[in-house]
């Protein structure tokens, strides 16, 4: 039995999805893969495909946490979202509630093209925002270098969803370990091809999480990482 894994998010399980409705497909996405309609359900995922969930977007209110760890008292924390992704609602949801419990201001600000990317900073620039939340986004994500360079350029703290973001010059990424996640890929791949069928395995969720500390940028920032946050840090690139 042959089986398609779709490395490299929910673009190209979609894409296999299109493609074939018998052939079995392992995807690992950011997103719900029930809203994307890669799967009916997570316990019973139906038709061809199942794979792994990192549900990164669900993570948002910790990231902002995290932030406001890292700056006490930030008059306000400016957060960047595409409005067109699938989990956009669950994300706002999860900011807004978060920043309320935390008593923390916020600024929203959108973007889904390099154009709006480079607009959307220079407003939270002009806002003055203490630091900056990037919601979990694959379109983001492919825009990393860009938006490292502009956070560099206006001097703001950010914080990610994958740690990418941290070894290209990000100052602090939180999110699933995807070495972890792509392990679980690949025990679901070899499973199937002894047989097992998509549809009788559950959507899994990697439950091993990483948080990086890029000290060159902290120093590049003149920002002083309190110890506490330093000490639960995974990796710290210095």
């Amino acid at each position: 039995m042959a089986v398609i894994v779709t490395a490299g998010g929910q673009a190209s399980g979609l894409v296999a999805k299109a493609v074939t409705s018998t052939v079995p497909i392992v995807f690992i996405t950011g997103e719900d893969p029930v809203k994307l309609g890669l799967v009916a359900g997570l316990n019973r995922p139906g038709g061809n495909a199942t794979g792994v969930s990192m549900f990164l977007s669900e993570m948002e209110a910790k990231r902002l946490a995290l932030l406001r760890e890292l700056i006490p008292g930030a008059p306000l924390i400016g957060v960047l979202v595409n409005p067109r992704s699938p989990s956009i609602d669950t994300q706002l949801n999860d900011v807004h509630s978060a920043a309320q419990a935390l008593g923390q201001p916020i600024h929203i600000v959108n973007a889904s093209n390099e154009r709006e990317i480079d607009a959307a900073f220079a407003a939270l620039a002009q806002r003055k925002v203490a630091a900056v939340l990037v919601c979990a986004n694959a379109y983001l994500t492919s825009r990393r270098d860009q938006i490292v360079a502009l956070a560099a350029q206006y001097s703001i703290p950010t914080i990610h969803d994958q740690s990418e973001f941290a070894a290209a010059g990000g100052l602090m990424s939180y999110g699933t370990d995807l070495a972890d996640a792509y392990r679980l890929m690949g025990a679901y791949a070899g499973q199937i091809l002894k047989g097992e069928k998509p549809a009788n395995l559950p959507v899994q969720q990697s439950t091993k999480f990483e948080f990086v500390i890029n000290l060159k940028t902290a120093k590049a920032l003149r920002l002083e990482i309190p110890p506490a946050l330093s000490a639960r840090a995974d990796k710290v690139i210095e």
